[in-house]
């Protein structure tokens, strides 16, 4: 009989609800699930792992369908090396242009706080500096006097 862990155990150890965790299994987003001999799931440690990844390729803006992909190469074995290589490197490139735009974003958010720090502090309401996003990417703040 395998051993490993069971659904419930799994489940607790992840957070992730029973129902999450064979719906994962179902779509093919968690390659490997064996079953005992009664057909009960049986997971091991790769399993939680998997658990983590997925929840980290979500959250950085991976559909379903791609971790299904992703998946689909992984149970082809060491064949498909270069290829997960290169679909994750693929990834992390999305992700640091998405990074960047909300570091961009946060710039600007943190100078709307500043704008209403210095107005609460003074009464008064300062001169609004306009970002201006320069073909660089970076933004550049410009002074001028505007009612937003």
């Amino acid at each position: 009989m395998p051993q490993g862990l069971r659904i419930g155990e799994l489940s607790a150890q992840t957070g992730l609800s029973i129902h999450t965790l064979r719906w994962y299994e179902s779509q093919g987003l968690m390659p490997g699930v064996i079953r005992d001999q009664g057909g009960r799931r049986v997971y091991s440690d790769l399993h939680a792992g998997w658990i983590d990844l997925i929840d980290r390729l979500r959250c950085t803006g991976m559909s379903i369908a791609q971790i299904r992909e992703y998946a689909a190469l992984v149970k082809q074995g060491s064949r498909s090396l270069q290829r997960r290589r290169t679909f994750l490197a693929a990834h992390r490139m999305r992700v640091e242009t998405r990074i960047a735009e909300w570091q961009e974003a946060l710039e600007l958010i943190d100078h709307k706080i500043g704008f209403y720090e210095q107005w609460i502090a003074t009464g008064k309401r300062p001169v609004v500096e306009l970002p201006v996003k320069l073909r660089s990417g970076r933004m550049k703040v410009k002074t001028k006097r505007r009612k937003l």
